[in-house]
């Protein structure tokens, strides 16, 4: 059966979407891979499946590029809300993922704003090997730690143009700390309400953005007593706002906009 599908981004922070409501998830692990190659495939750096649900508009599945699962993405949450709202002419919809029943409204500038849930600090929340104080990790550049449904990996730097991104971030990822990887960013706090961002993304390399990254760069930034309850992150690709008043929820708001709609081949499918 063929495969449809649509290809968005959010600031360049690209993303596709399979709508598999009333049908079973088609995606397995060697076909989210296939989907992401970027010569032979589709490419993205997330690709969410669009699922029924019994207490909300949809349920999401997420997958890396890589063929791994993870558990949140704030950019490809906003895309697929953005369909949804637009097939049913309303500006707020409920998602479940992996982190709960998130909402998502259309803003009166047309932007996408998504409740991303509690950030989790805990050490065996994040997750991390040992038990630890996870504002400060003992590591080189004492980074600091939390969850939003994935790791994330926080270092505060004066100069960004400075950091080898694509040396330090595969380091960090997988260094023994994080049993189930991280996300590693690296942030060069302007002022207390603006941050520059740059990111190695856990199974997906350097993207232009990533959603659950701002969040988790932020959320790292306010525990830190760097940065003010609303920050504009500014990324490779553009820029979104993350809001946290430090125990609630945190809600991530920014432009999304579809690239192009398509069907995957069948020798794409069968290979």
């Amino acid at each position: 059966m063929p495969l449809s599908f649509h290809k968005m981004h959010a600031n360049g922070d690209d993303f596709v979407i399979v709508d598999s409501r009333n049908s079973p998830n088609p995606i397995t692990s060697h076909l989210a891979r296939r989907m992401g190659d970027r010569n032979r495939g589709i490419g993205f750096n997330q690709l969410a499946v669009v699922l029924d649900c019994d207490d909300a508009d949809a349920r999401l599945v997420f997958w890396n590029a890589d063929g791994s699962t993870l558990g949140a993405c704030g950019s490809a949450t906003r895309g697929a809300a953005d369909r949804l709202m637009r097939e049913s002419s309303l500006t707020s919809v409920v998602l479940r993922t992996q982190r709960g029943l998130l909402t998502c409204q259309r803003t009166s500038t047309g932007a996408i704003s998504v409740d991303m849930g509690k950030p989790l600090s805990g050490w065996s929340d994040i997750p991390l090997a040992l038990e630890m104080d996870t504002s400060v990790l003992p590591l080189a550049g004492d980074p600091a730690a939390c969850s939003m449904g994935n790791p994330h990996c926080t270092y505060f730097v004066d100069d960004l143009a400075a950091i080898e991104v694509a040396t330090i971030g595969p380091a960090i990822e997988n260094d023994p700390l994080f049993p189930l990887r991280t996300n590693v960013h690296f942030v060069q706090v302007i002022d207390r309400a603006h941050i520059r961002l740059r990111i190695w993304e856990r199974g997906g390399g350097i993207p232009l953005g990533s959603g659950s990254c701002c969040c988790g760069a932020v959320v790292n930034g306010i525990r830190r007593g760097l940065l003010d309850s609303c920050v504009e992150v500014e990324c490779d690709g553009g820029v979104v706002t993350v809001q946290w008043d430090g125990a609630g929820p945190v809600f991530l708001t920014g432009p999304v906009e579809i690239t192009f709609s398509g069907t995957l081949a069948d020798a794409v499918l069968n290979a």
